[in-house]
């Protein structure tokens, strides 16, 4: 039976160490809630770090058996592993250069290898578990190569990976010396998840510049398989804080705080210490509300709650201490004896005081300079029962992308954040009640558990499709089959692709003109009155009217725009504009002049840049970004960037090969349809055809829709001579 199998650097179990013993302390993250209910059913198991160094065998049994009873397998690193991955390369080059702090990232190539060799322990303790069906689930920043070392062992396996924090752009990752081995660590993965379509779009982004590879409709094509890339916005326990709100517990802790406080209107800002969460920036602004608006001076005071972390490390004690003056000076400046301006705790808090804080704030203030989600954001909308209070949330976290009914600021700017300020103290109750409905709907529908179901989901149907589309080899009892059935059919259909299908490719695609061999196949094909032969090619209609127009042929050219039936005269298969020529050829221009051997093809409707002759490297790197510049040019208009064998072509959108191929279809009512095709265009015509067409792919491809494949157009060349 096939079980599930998540993989992250640190288990929701910590384990201290006390003068009694071993402590076992279970974790409140939202990773653990989400994922509660998978590991800990049937025969799943959750793969991590205990959190602490344990060197004594007889430790680590008894590590590995209480940890076993809850299931949970552990991964134990030396103390050099600790220092060097995890606070080296993990937290101290990964961590900053992906939210953007490049000044505080380290480049060390020892702290790298340590990366390596602990992915590669994470890697066999994982293997050592799973079994050949099992699901497995990698988490996180610190584990971005494991996907690949466990695809290498398992090419077959189902793997997930889902990154928690930002994914930076191409030209951030480009920085790191080891940037393209993370990228392609990821793509072991079946399925990649992260917050946001920004963060995706940084990472196809990356992969197509960094490692050449072809993306459509955000799916990677790998030389062995096709990767899903998508955005899953992970949620919270929604319930857990709904309920905690109306309990007795919160409800005294509320009371408690709120006649400490008086009638002081309450400003909450609740976060781990680290440079990325704007803490600084927002005393500042605070200071610039008093000073700038004195008339909340006594009315309002800043809850400020500071979770410790990493303080021994050189960045985040520098930051404690810039909070610590920050604070001690602005409480100096403005304090009276019965007004504190900020309440300042350098601690974290229980789960209940935490929910009676989020009760008792008018204003969270959520001001990340740079957040993966940010799951503050939502707790305090979920704590809001009353529906009273106003968040204030930067437009960096990926939570501002769900949640636009909050107060959306540039966390660098002081003047935004000061003026979000006045704003939300001064917002009437029936708009922040408008505004805290909206997004607890949001909230409440899209909680941490079906954050879980929708990538678990999307990963079996990710895993679905690559098996739809494998393709077998057309082998002798599949030929006769196709035989059997073509000699039994009346009204066949037969849909060829031109270049490297019947004929190969050539450095000059004119020269490929058709051979007498070809000419002779096509013209027996088309004599047979049961046979409709038609011509399905992205070559334009001029050239395909002089080398086979004198044949009883059907013809579709570039790629469907043109149409015509045998004997008839050609038509388009619709109208369309070519006028955006003039504004793309420029584009074409500047890399046919950037890379040697490409030119230009300009059909009626639509320009195609070749590059088979170009050196193949170059080539492919310049295919790279000009895909990348037309898509950005052509992102708001009906234009298709389409990528062939060593060509690229713009197109209008929505005409394709199989928009026109079911055409044909209606037309034909075949009772027996043959379709060859050797590149992704003739996915088009596969996917339009119906599930008993006898769809062949031409040439070895990770993936296709065709449900056959044969080597070349030597052996479509055959295949059809058979049929004759």
């Amino acid at each position: 039976m096939s079980r599930t199998i998540i993989v992250s650097n640190r288990l929701p179990t910590k384990v201290n160490r006390t003068d009694e013993g071993l402590e076992f302390q279970p974790s409140e993250g939202g990773l653990a809630t989400g994922l509660g209910s998978i590991y800990r059913s049937e025969n799943n198991v959750w793969v991590g770090w205990p959190g602490l160094f344990v060197d004594d065998p007889t430790e680590r049994q008894t590590v590995t058996k209480r940890l076993r009873a809850n299931s949970m397998a552990p991964v134990f690193l030396t103390e050099d592993e600790i220092r060097d991955y995890y606070e080296g390369f993990s937290n101290s080059t990964l961590w900053p250069t992906f939210h953007y702090f490049t000044q505080f990232a380290t480049y060390d190539d020892e702290q790298w290898q340590a990366y390596v060799t602990v992915n590669e322990k994470f890697c066999e303790a994982v293997l050592a578990l799973a079994g050949p069906e099992d699901t497995i689930w990698v988490q996180d920043y610190q584990l971005l190569l494991l996907p690949e070392l466990l695809r290498r062992a398992r090419p077959q396996a189902t793997i997930g990976f889902f990154l928690h924090i930002p994914f930076p752009s191409y030209e951030l990752l480009r920085v790191l010396p080891w940037g393209a081995d993370l990228v392609r660590g990821m793509l072991g993965a079946d399925l990649i998840g992260f917050h946001t379509f920004g963060y995706m779009r940084h990472f196809l982004s990356a992969v197509s510049r960094m490692l050449g590879l072809s993306i459509q409709n955000g799916q990677i094509e790998t030389p062995t398989r096709t990767v899903l890339v998508d955005a899953f916005p992970m949620g919270i326990d929604y319930q857990r804080y709904e309920l905690a709100a109306a309990s007795p517990e919160v409800e005294v802790h509320q009371r408690a705080y709120r006649e400490a406080l008086r009638d002081v209107r309450v400003v909450l800002s609740i976060d781990r210490l680290d440079y990325t969460k704007g803490i600084a920036q927002r005393l500042l602004a605070f200071e610039q509300l008093l000073r700038q608006y004195p008339e909340w001076r006594e009315q309002v005071s800043l809850l400020m709650v500071v979770v410790p972390s990493r303080d021994q490390v050189a960045q985040y004690a520098a930051l404690k201490e810039e909070i610590d003056e920050l604070v001690g000076r602005i409480n100096a400046q403005y304090r009276t004896i019965s007004w504190n301006p900020i309440h300042y705790f350098y601690r974290s808090f229980p789960f209940d005081e935490l929910v009676s804080l989020y009760r008792l704030a008018d204003v969270a203030l959520v001001t990340p300079i740079r957040d993966g989600m940010n799951l503050v954001a939502k707790e305090f909308i979920a704590s809001k029962t009353h529906q009273r209070g106003v968040l204030i949330l930067s437009e960096r976290a990926g939570a501002a992308v769900e949640l636009s009914d909050a107060l959306l600021i540039n966390p660098t700017s002081t003047n935004q954040l000061v003026e979000a300020l006045n704003e939300a103290l001064l917002m009437p109750e029936d708009e922040q009640i408008t505004r805290m409905s909206n997004m607890q709907d949001l909230v409440r529908q899209y909680d941490v558990f079906a954050w879980t179901r929708l990538f678990m989901d999307r990963l079996a149907h990710s895993k679905v499709k690559q098996h739809t589309m494998t393709t077998n080899e057309l082998d002798a009892e599949a030929t006769d089959q196709l035989l059997g059935d073509y000699e039994a059919a009346t009204r066949r259909l037969l849909l060829l692709d031109y270049d490297g299908t019947l004929v190969g490719f050539h450095n000059n695609p004119q020269r490929a003109q058709p051979d007498q061999e070809l000419l002779e196949l096509l013209t027996m094909l088309a004599a047979n009155p049961h046979n409709r032969v038609v011509i399905i090619s992205g070559r334009d209609r001029d050239t395909l009217q002089r080398w086979l127009g004198h044949l009883h042929l059907d013809f579709i050219a570039e790629h469907g725009v043109w149409l015509r039936q045998a004997g008839l005269e050609w038509h388009l298969f619709q109208e369309l504009r070519a006028d955006w020529k003039q504004e793309l050829r420029p584009i074409l221009e500047l890399y046919v002049r950037r890379t040697a051997g490409s030119f230009i093809e300009e059909k009626d409707y639509s320009l195609v840049w070749h590059f088979r002759r170009a050196d193949a490297e170059l080539g492919a790197a310049r295919a790279r970004d000009l895909i990348n510049h037309l898509n950005f040019m052509t992102s708001n208009a009906e234009l298709q960037v389409m990528e062939g064998n060593k060509v690229i072509e713009i197109k209008n959108a929505g005409i394709n090969k199989g928009t026109a191929a079911a055409r044909w279809l209606g037309m034909a009512q075949p009772d027996f349809v043959l379709a060859l095709g050797d590149d992704r265009t003739d996915e088009d015509t596969f996917a339009a055809l119906p599930p008993d067409a006898y769809t062949v792919k031409v040439g070895r491809a990770p993936r296709s829709l065709a449900r056959y494949s044969v080597d070349n157009s030597g052996e479509v060349r055959k295949l059809l001579r058979r049929l004759i």
